[in-house]
C-alpha cells in the first residue's frame, strides 16, 4: 500500500490548524491575548526563515517591496492572531474554531468589495449566507446582549477572520506579481510583525505562564513552533503537490478538530445551536470553494 505524502501533511496541518484554539485558550489563562499573539509570531518566524534561507530564496533586493510587506504583517500577522486571541479568551476554544472556519467566506466578501474582476455568483452568495447564518447563531446576539461575552468573542474572531480575508486580496493585488517565492514573503511578514508587535505589546508579567507547563508549552510548541512555522511549511508543501484549490480544503478540518477537542478533551459545554451553526459554517464554505473549481 502507496502512502500518499501529501494526504498525511493535508491531515496534520488540519489537526496543527485545528489545536491551536485549546492552546491560545490556555494561555490567555496567563498573558494577554495581545502577548499571546506577538510570542506566537516571534516563535513562528524563526522556522519559516530557516526553511526559506535553506531554500537560498532571502534576497537583500525584496527590501524595496517593504511597504507591502508591512502591510501584510499588519493584516496577515499582528490583526489577525490578536483578534484570535482576544476571541478565543472570551469563548470556548471549541466554539472560536467554528467561527474561524468562515474565513474563505470573509476573504471571498472581502475580493467581491474590493477586486472588480471578482463576481459573486448565486451559489457564491447562498455560501456566504450559509455560512454568516452560522457565525449569527454562534454569536447569539438576541439571547445574550451585544456586550455579552459571547458576541464579544465573535466579533473578536470575525476581526481576525476579516483581516486575513483582506490580506488575501491585498497580496492577489499587490504581492503575487513580485514573483517572490512563499517562504520568502513570509519570513518577511512575520519578521516585520515580530518588530511591530515587540514595539506596541506590553511584555511586563510575560513570564506568569511560566506557572504552567502546559500552557508555556502549549505556545511554543503549540502555537509558535508548530502552529506557525511548521504549520507554513506544511501548506507550502500541499499546495505544491496537490494544488491550490485542493490544499485550501485543509479550512475544513480545523472547526471540527477544535470542537471535538473542546467537547472531548477539556469537557466545554457546547449546545445543539453550535454544532448547527458549525455545520452551517462548513457548507457556506464547501459553496463557495465549489464554485472555483467549475
Amino acid at each position: 500500500m502507496t502512502i500518499n505524502k501529501a494526504s498525511i501533511a493535508w491531515v496534520a496541518l488540519g489537526l496543527i490548524w485545528g489545536s491551536n484554539f485549546i492552546f491560545m485558550k490556555w494561555a490567555t489563562d496567563y498573558l494577554t491575548p495581545l502577548q499571546v499573539a506577538c510570542v506566537r509570531i516571534a516563535l513562528g518566524l524563526f522556522p519559516v526563515l530557516i526553511y526559506a534561507i535553506a531554500k537560498q530564496q532571502i534576497h537583500l533586493v525584496h527590501l524595496r517591496h517593504a511597504v507591502h510587506f508591512l502591510v501584510m504583517a499588519c493584516l496577515a500577522s499582528a490583526v489577525y492572531y490578536y483578534g484570535f486571541a482576544k476571541g478565543t479568551s472570551l469563548l470556548p476554544s471549541g466554539i472560536a474554531g467554528a467561527v474561524s472556519g468562515a474565513i474563505p467566506l470573509f476573504s471571498l466578501l472581502a475580493a467581491g468589495i474590493f477586486l472588480p474582476n471578482e463576481t459573486l455568483s448565486r451559489l457564491k452568495i447562498i455560501g456566504l449566507f450559509f455560512g454568516f447564518i452560522g457565525v449569527v447563531i454562534i454569536a447569539r446576539p438576541f439571547e445574550t446582549g451585544l456586550g455579552s461575552a459571547s458576541t464579544e468573542g465573535v466579533l473578536y474572531m470575525i476581526l481576525g477572520s476579516l483581516s486575513i480575508g483582506l490580506s488575501f486580496v491585498y497580496a492577489r493585488k499587490f504581492i503575487t506579481p513580485l514573483g517572490i517565492s512563499s517562504a520568502a514573503l513570509t519570513s518577511y511578514q512575520l519578521g516585520i510583525a515580530t518588530m511591530v508587535m515587540l514595539m506596541i505589546t506590553e511584555l511586563n508579567g510575560i513570564g506568569e505562564i511560566s506557572k504552567s507547563v502546559t500552557a508555556l508549552s502549549g505556545l511554543i510548541l503549540g502555537l509558535g513552533f508548530l502552529g506557525t512555522g511548521i504549520a507554513y511549511i506544511i501548506y507550502y508543501y500541499i499546495v505544491m503537490q496537490m494544488g491550490a484549490i485542493k490544499a485550501s480544503t485543509v479550512t475544513y478540518m480545523p472547526p471540527v478538530v477544535a470542537l471535538f477537542i473542546g467537547v472531548i478533551f477539556v469537557r466545554e459545554q457546547i449546545v445543539l445551536t453550535d454544532y448547527i451553526a458549525t455545520v452551517l459554517i462548513l457548507v457556506g464554505v464547501i459553496l463557495v470553494n465549489k464554485q472555483k473549481e467549475i
